[in-house]
């Protein structure tokens, strides 16, 4: 009456689809701008931008990470910045990582730097407590408000 399945007749329970992942840390999302893409204007975002087009304006973002064949026209403003295409305007980034592709037209702050050899850059580097000093402080002191001395890597 009552009959055993076999382990020929029985279905394996098929496995569950991957679910569709968000390139994301915590809530954070992040923005694509495609090789294809010009965009003129202004760009404020709370997310992180890769940037592999064309922008012609003032970036200001959590995080930009640029890629080579890029290029961005206008002020960089980020926390965290990776350059590796063109940039003609000034640069403020906490962490600025300038990699040996990159070519750029304008000042520089930051509070931790790191060049690749074979970049270019063409403006002037302050370290961020310099410029947010007043001028007196500034000049007397080259060290940060911890006493370290700034921080800057050059990669080989």
């Amino acid at each position: 009456m009552f009959s055993k399945k076999t382990a020929e007749t029985q279905r394996p329970t098929p496995p569950k689809a991957p679910s569709k992942a968000v390139a994301s840390r915590g809530n954070s999302t992040f923005s694509v701008i495609g090789p294809d893409v010009t965009i003129k204007g202004d760009i404020s975002a709370s997310a992180d931008l890769h940037v592999d087009g064309s922008i012609e304006g003032d970036l200001t973002c959590a995080s930009v990470v640029q890629g080579e064949g890029s290029e961005i026209k206008g002020a960089v403003i980020a926390q965290s910045a990776r350059l590796a295409g063109s940039v003609k305007g000034s640069i403020k980034a906490r962490e600025l990582t300038v990699l040996q592709t990159a070519r750029i037209e304008g000042d520089v702050q930051y509070d931790a730097l790191t060049i690749e050899q074979g970049a270019h850059v063409e403006g002037q580097f302050s370290h961020a407590s310099q410029t947010s000093a007043p001028a007196a402080k500034a000049s007397s002191s080259k060290k940060d408000d911890d006493g370290s001395d700034p921080k800057l890597s050059l990669a080989g």
